[in-house]
């Protein structure tokens, strides 16, 4: 505990000196979480990146996220504490796999979900989140459409679009949320018969069909006082629930599986963050093509929602 203490120190230190600010995903650890100035889903902490008057930004979070918050904050130096912290699900859909699929539906959008490399979002018509892709689909002007990397999350947006949406790769999923089964749902509901269960999008169908409420990270936490209920099981990456424990003190928060561990979001430590910060390593860089197509796919769907 000393030991934390003394690290939260010097880490508040060197933010203050060299003028950085810190992100943290919900899924973080707790610690990493705490000693954040902003802790938030994959595109609320890239927006606020662009918003933070900082010319340093240590974005704790997989590399998926840390590229992001580059591409739309070209003129700050975006460090990211651990290389390692990799995404698994982005890594499933590659260029090859896009360029597959556009000859396959040559008049379909691609539209690809922010969980995936700059590489294949520059490549992309649209770049949502968990939070809007229902919505940024039900708009477009086509029946058939493409979305990416997840699978779990195109079906679920094709039930509540009514579009048909393909997934590609066809087996593209995030290894944390297809641990979470219908059984789960069943002893939630006989060991916490009042509680509301909440769940990720990116869960598998009968996962989604039992919960009370299914929507993003940011979707989850802002939905908590109307759930009706002062119990609460969660069914996404655990870390969250150190956060909502925080905003909503009066409730009780379970995990619908306590093995729904993201082993890459807890590769970042204190110890990492202050070696980031202190040495300002590891920048983050996207090529200047790529960013600007990212950028472009992003305008096109602020654009589409009414954003802009």
């Amino acid at each position: 505990m000393v030991e934390q203490r003394n690290l939260d120190a010097e880490i508040v230190k060197l933010k203050e000196e060299k003028g950085a600010f810190i992100l943290a995903h919900n899924y973080q650890r707790p610690e990493v979480q705490d000693i954040a100035d902003f802790v938030g889903d994959s595109l609320e902490l890239s927006l606020k990146a662009v918003k933070a008057e900082a010319d340093v930004i240590v974005f704790c979070g997989v590399d998926f996220m840390a590229e992001q918050a580059a591409v739309m904050n070209p003129d700050k130096l975006i460090l990211h504490p651990e290389p390692s912290a990799v995404c698994p699900m982005a890594k499933m859909l590659t260029p090859e796999v896009v360029r597959e699929y556009r000859e396959r539906y040559p008049d379909a959008p691609l539209v690809l979900y922010v969980n995936s490399t700059a590489e294949v979002k520059a490549m992309a018509d649209y770049v949502v989140t968990s939070a809007n892709a229902a919505k940024l689909i039900s708009k477009l002007d086509a029946d058939l459409v493409l979305l990416g990397p997840d699978r779990n999350l195109a079906e679920h947006v094709s039930e509540v679009s009514g579009k048909k949406v393909i997934p590609i790769p066809e087996h593209g999923h995030c290894p944390v949320h297809v641990v979470f089964r219908g059984e789960h749902i069943r002893m939630a509901r006989e060991r916490y018969p009042e509680a509301k269960i909440i769940a990720h999008p990116e869960c598998v169908g009968e996962v989604r069909r039992g919960a009370d409420f299914v929507g993003s990270t940011s979707q989850m936490i802002r939905a908590v006082p109307s759930l009706g209920s002062s119990t609460v099981v969660v069914g996404t990456e655990v870390g969250i629930i150190h956060r909502l424990r925080k905003e909503y003190p009066d409730r009780a928060f379970y995990p619908l599986c306590e093995d729904a561990v993201c082993v890459d979001m807890k590769k970042i430590t204190l110890e990492s963050v202050l070696r980031s910060l202190r040495d300002e390593v590891h920048e983050v860089k996207v090529q200047e093509e790529t960013a600007v197509g990212v950028r472009e796919a992003v305008e096109r769907t602020f654009k589409v929602l009414g954003l802009r």
